[in-house]
């Protein structure tokens, strides 16, 4: 069975941080890309960032500069380390596994709000 388990979410301010956390059961780690996506109250779930087993990354643009995405094999965990906050990235945040030609997994999500 296999379980994603996010935290770190919370309330900031304006250009503040916020660390989010996802903690992987299973065996999927050595198996799956793992992203970070979002999805804001009345919008479509977006990608915000993802890396590969061997740590590739990728983002999208509203992340670029702003968010860090990293994993730890070891732990079966991986990071998205936000800064310089916004109003507009305030959603809930959601972990998931990516492998191409199977299913996606995803956490429960974690929601984190910018406001002043």
């Amino acid at each position: 069975q296999v379980q994603l388990v996010e935290s770190g979410g919370g309330s900031v301010q304006p250009g503040g941080s916020l660390r989010l956390s996802c903690a992987a059961s299973g065996s999927i780690f050595s198996f799956y890309s793992m992203g970070w996506y979002r999805q804001a109250p009345g919008k479509q779930r977006e990608l915000v960032a993802t890396i590969t087993i061997g740590g590739d990354t990728n983002y999208a643009d509203s992340a670029k500069g702003r968010f860090t995405i990293s994993r730890d094999n070891a732990e079966n965990t991986v990071y998205l380390q936000m800064n310089s906050l916004k109003p507009e990235d305030t959603a809930v945040y959601y972990c998931s596994a990516l492998r191409v030609g199977y299913a996606n997994y995803w956490g429960q999500g974690t929601q984190v709000t910018v406001s002043s």
